[in-house]
């Protein structure tokens, strides 16, 4: 188990996601109260709920975070770039984009950077971090991939969607965490329900967690 991990430590390495398609006000409402009261690092949200979540958060430390080509990734870059900018401006603090999965599977170095570098310029400085979806990827894709993210100027890389046919492996952690070094983030997304799992992957080299077992996962250090 990772050394000193306590609830509000453990907190402040969880995105708290709310990403289902159908997800209603509702879903949205519960999801912040639940952010604000258990001091999650953000809120995670589709494209459409940054703005409201912004204001239901106003008074809370929770930064709001959202999703960009999301969940495909085969979005022009352009596009993606945009939807980060429209993001930015609605107040989202943190992006977290599908690589072009087909671009990465191809071997294109070339152009997975130039998607990332993209959205990197129109997060206007915000954190940027990008899926790989490793459940559709081998170790060559995955490397390639932690070395365009690094040089497109991404903070973090981030295993799933959490809408593939798998999520995050304590084996993807420890690749990612070996091909990106000690200065780069590395997320675990995809499957992360309890705090035996979290703990795992935190072990594994992860420094954040997209979750949305959150309550689940912080009320077992209690």
């Amino acid at each position: 188990m990772p050394q000193d991990i306590t609830r509000k430590k453990l907190a402040g390495m969880i995105d708290h996601a709310v990403l289902p398609p159908a997800a209603r006000a509702d879903d949205l409402n519960a999801a912040c109260d639940l952010a604000r009261r258990y001091g999650v690092k953000t809120l995670c949200v589709k494209p459409c709920d940054v703005l409201p979540a912004v204001e239901a958060l106003a008074d809370s430390p929770v930064a709001v975070s959202t999703v960009v080509g999301f969940p495909h990734g085969g979005h022009l870059a352009a596009t993606k770039a945009a939807e980060a900018a429209a993001a930015v401006a609605d107040g989202a603090m943190e992006l977290d984009m599908v690589a072009n999965l087909g671009a990465l599977r191809d071997g294109d170095f070339d152009a997975v950077r130039a998607d990332i570098a993209a959205v990197v310029h129109a997060a206007d400085g915000r954190c940027v971090k990008v899926i790989l979806e490793c459940c559709l990827l081998d170790e060559a894709a995955k490397r390639l991939a932690c070395r365009a993210a690094r040089q497109a100027g991404a903070q973090f890389v981030k295993t799933s969607t959490g809408f593939a046919a798998a999520g995050a492996t304590v084996e993807d952690v420890r690749l990612l965490r070996a091909a990106v070094g000690s200065d780069m983030g590395v997320k675990a997304a995809g499957g992360i329900r309890t705090l035996a799992d979290a703990l795992a992957m935190i072990d594994a080299g992860a420094n954040r967690l997209g979750v949305s077992a959150t309550a689940i996962i912080l009320d077992a250090l209690d």
